[in-house]
Parts: structure tokens; sequence; C-alpha cells
């Protein structure tokens, strides 16, 4: 693979993106305002550019894409003038923080003839993707409810809430695995560390075919928790992220008795799922 992908900010998931790009053979540049992080990051990987310029980064001819992963609040501007540039863009979600910067920027990139690629890791889990298979073929038998938790204490952030930070992960599982965009979207939440910043959201999602769904998203609780559960007809399906990979997704194939007017759980044990062990990010 080329050389020719720049990472645009290297936090903590930025070096995630390094690395794996890195690994690819597709790294040019790595670009952080921290001289400290420069100079690790060459330390580690000699043979590429750093810089403390995003203009410089742009005016590269050697650099064909960039990779963003900054600050919520810098997407829009920064993936606007990457595209301007002539440069394809993967960017961290969310992608910006408006519907209309979001509009304004798939034009663009429409206009630019140019990729523009959110960040949507979970599309790319074994678990989400072994998921798919069984809604698709029929094995959990009609969906009829999907819920999501993303829960844990901290990392805080002030210029984005919780919703944006966190949901965009469920959101995205759930519009694919439906297939379907909701009716309607009702969502609350609680600002309790800053006025303006929700801590904690619940988010209702109703589809035209009768499914529905709820997202509860918190970096104010007590431990971590990231579980996604469709409940079938048929079976259950749970698959826990935080789990050891073995059991990461699980069947439970309980039956709901109806014959004498009351409904009556029959508990069955649940099944592991064997899944293909793939790094999402590299994939």
């Amino acid at each position: 693979m080329t050389r020719k992908i720049a990472v645009v900010g290297c936090g903590p998931w930025g070096k995630n993106l390094v690395r794996t790009f890195h690994a690819l053979g597709a790294l040019h540049t790595i670009c952080s305002s921290t001289r400290e992080t420069r100079q690790e990051l060459v330390g580690q990987h000699p043979e590429i550019k750093a810089e403390e310029s995003f203009v410089r980064v742009l005016q590269d001819p050697e650099v064909e894409a960039v990779a963003l992963a900054t600050p919520a609040a810098t997407h829009a501007d920064l993936t606007r003038k990457a595209l301007q540039a002539g440069k394809d863009v993967f960017v961290e979600k969310p992608l910006c923080l408006s519907v209309k910067e979001g509009n304004e920027l798939a034009m663009l990139a429409r206009d630019q003839g140019k990729i523009l690629m959110v960040g949507h890791i979970l599309w790319y889990h074994s678990a989400v993707l072994e998921l798919k298979k069984l809604i698709d073929s029929g094995r959990l038998g009609r969906v009829q409810y999907i819920y999501s938790n993303r829960l844990n204490i901290g990392r805080f952030k002030q210029e984005e809430n919780v919703l944006w930070s966190f949901a965009p992960h469920d959101i995205s599982v759930i519009l694919g695995l439906t297939g379907e965009i909701p009716e309607s979207v009702r969502a609350q939440g609680g600002n309790f560390l800053h006025h303006e910043v929700a801590d904690t959201t619940v988010t209702l999602l109703n589809f035209s075919s009768g499914i529905r769904s709820h997202i509860f998203v918190s970096w104010l609780h007590p431990f971590k928790e990231q579980k996604l559960v469709v409940v079938g007809e048929r079976q259950m399906a749970v698959f826990d992220d935080t789990a050891p990979w073995e059991e990461k997704l699980k069947l439970y194939p309980h039956l709901i008795d109806t014959s004498g007017g009351i409904p009556v759980a029959d508990k069955a044990h649940p099944a592991l799922v064997h899944l293909e062990r793939v790094e999402p990010l590299k994939a």
C-alpha cells in the first residue's frame, strides 16, 4: 500500500489511527499541535513526516487523504478545508455538530468527487456483522425491539454532549440492523456537571415497520457497560462489547407461551456465537 494518508490529531484515539495506518503501510504524515507528541510518534516511526501546521499538510501533494481525530467542534471546519484542498477525508464521529453542516459537507464531497467517510467503527466489528446476518437470515424472527446502553464514568467533554459523543455508534448500528429510518425520534437528557452540556440522555426511535428502540448513554454512570440487545420473535441476541471475545455475542432462544391467555416465559440457556477475531479499526 502506498504511504499517502495524514493523521491529524494524535490524542488517545488518534494514536490508534497512527498505529493502524502505519501497520497497513499507508501512513505518510502525522499532524499534532503538541511538540512532545510529534517527537514521540516520529521516534516510533522515523520514516514518517511530522507537521504542526494543518495548512502544510493540505499543501503537501504526496498526501492524498487525511484522517481527522481532532475535537468534535473542529470537525466541520477541518473537513471542509481538506475537501476543498482535494483530499479524501476520514473523520471520527460525530461528523460535525449540526445537521446543516453535515448536509453541506456531504454535498461538498459529492461536488469535489471525494470520499467523505465517518468513523462508525462498529460496522467493522465481527459481532455487528454477524448480528446483521442473523437478522437478515430470519434466525431471530421478526425484530420487535432493540435497545443499546453505552455507559461509563468520565471522560467529560465541554464542546459536545453525551448524545453527540456516545450515541452515534448506536444510532448507526440500529439504523443498519433495521434497514429503516425512524418515523419519529424523541430524546431527553440531564445536565448535571455543566448547565449547557447533557451528561445522560435517553433516545426513543419508532419505525414504521413496528420496531421500537431506545438508546441510553451516560458518562455519569458508576460502571462501564456497552451492550446492544435485539429482541426477535424467535430469539434474542445480546452483543456485550465489554465481555471477553468468545462471549461477546450470545443468542437466547427464550420462548413465550401464551396458550393459557397469560404470557409465560420458558427460559433457555444462552448459546455463544463464534466470531472471527478481527480488529474493527484495522478492518
